[in-house]
């Protein structure tokens, strides 16, 4: 009898011990997949010191099984069964849209967090004072981010919803600023156009709206003087005088006579020289026709530009001509006769050319 019971006994801390291996064993595999590791990259580093990561877009409407299906491509996934049984202790139904970058070795609970709360990787949007027109920035601004760019330019374009920044479709480019910026890829029109004038807000600083009003004009206003001064020479030290002369014309009353603006207004901004035919173009943004400054700038300056307006000396210049040498300079005047004279040779350097053209 007592050889039974110690048999007994004996079987049941077997299987007591068993169990309690079987338990542990089952208690360390999901431990180390659920806070460990579970996916690790197939690439393998190519030098030392190199991180590896990949990145996903994840877009709405996405399942679990639809993610795993795209990290298996560069992961060697554990166990996908362990990752679900997981995703449902952790109420992990459907994953936010957004961009994601993961580690080259990750554990569940990293990527289902992440996943379940979209905590995205920000991406970068850039543009610089290359851009022109709306949908030149539209299609800028959106070439990393979920937004299409027809979503955005009907925003620029839409009057009602700019007035809330005291803009309208002509001068909603002055919000944008050209820099770099760190955005979320699912970022919305409402949610851009908020981070834009923060970022607005930052740049014109007291300081920078306390000389634009000593000028006399709103930070609007001067960003489309910067965009003019832009378009005019690529000489940064001609830049601060382009501006004074640009302000005296507006203090004066006087017609810009701008031919930046006039290519804007024509729509070809590659054009070399401007003719006769040019300064006929019916458009507000012809500055030769209609007086004072355009509606809106003629493209995104760039904060130099601005400060260069801001900064500008004082000058009692009112014309400009290229310099008849054709060294990419200009010959300032502040007198209608000097500029005249300067222009005559100018033109006549142009003809010559065109003449040995032929």
């Amino acid at each position: 009898m007592r050889l039974k019971k110690r048999y007994f006994l004996r079987a049941a801390l077997l299987i007591l011990c068993v169990f309690i291996e079987l338990t542990a064993a089952f208690v360390a595999k999901h431990y180390y997949s659920l806070k460990i590791e579970n996916f690790s990259s197939k690439v393998e580093p190519t030098k030392e010191g190199e991180a590896i990561t990949h990145s996903y877009y994840v877009t709405k409407g996405m399942t679990i099984d639809d993610v795993l299906t795209m990290l298996e491509q560069d992961y060697n996934i554990g166990s996908r069964q362990d990752f679900k049984l997981h995703a449902r202790l952790m109420h992990f139904n459907y994953p936010e849209p957004g961009f994601y970058t993961f580690d080259a070795n990750c554990s569940n609970e990293e990527v289902i967090d992440r996943l379940k709360y979209g905590k995205q990787t920000p991406v970068h949007i850039t543009w610089n004072n290359s851009i022109f027109t709306r949908e030149q920035l539209a299609g800028a601004v959106t070439t990393h981010l979920q937004m299409d760019s027809v979503t955005l330019l009907s925003y620029l374009e839409n009057n009602e919803f700019l007035a809330q920044y005291n803009l309208n479709k002509e001068t909603s480019r002055c919000l944008f600023i050209p820099n770099t910026y760190e955005v979320l890829w699912t970022i919305t029109p409402e949610q851009l156009f908020a981070r834009m004038q923060r970022e607005f807000n930052i740049f014109w600083n007291d300081e920078r709206r306390a000389k634009a009003e000593k000028i006399g004009l709103s930070p609007v206003e001067i960003a489309i003087v910067a965009s003019i001064i832009e378009g005019e020479s690529r000489s940064k030290t001609e830049l601060p005088i382009i501006a004074s002369l640009y302000l005296n014309r507006v203090h004066k009353g006087m017609p810009l006579q701008a031919c930046p603006t006039v290519k804007y207004a024509v729509g070809d901004f590659k054009l070399k020289r401007i003719l006769n035919k040019h300064l006929q173009v019916d458009s507000p943004y012809n500055t030769y026709k209609y007086p004072g400054l355009p509606p809106g700038p003629i493209r995104c300056p760039n904060p130099q530009s601005i400060d260069y307006v801001l900064n500008a000396p004082k000058t009692d210049y009112l014309f400009m001509c290229a310099n008849p040498t054709l060294d990419g300079t200009h010959i300032f005047s502040s007198s209608y006769g000097n500029h005249a004279a300067v222009a005559a040779q100018y033109r006549h350097t142009m003809d010559t050319i065109q003449w040995d053209k032929r």
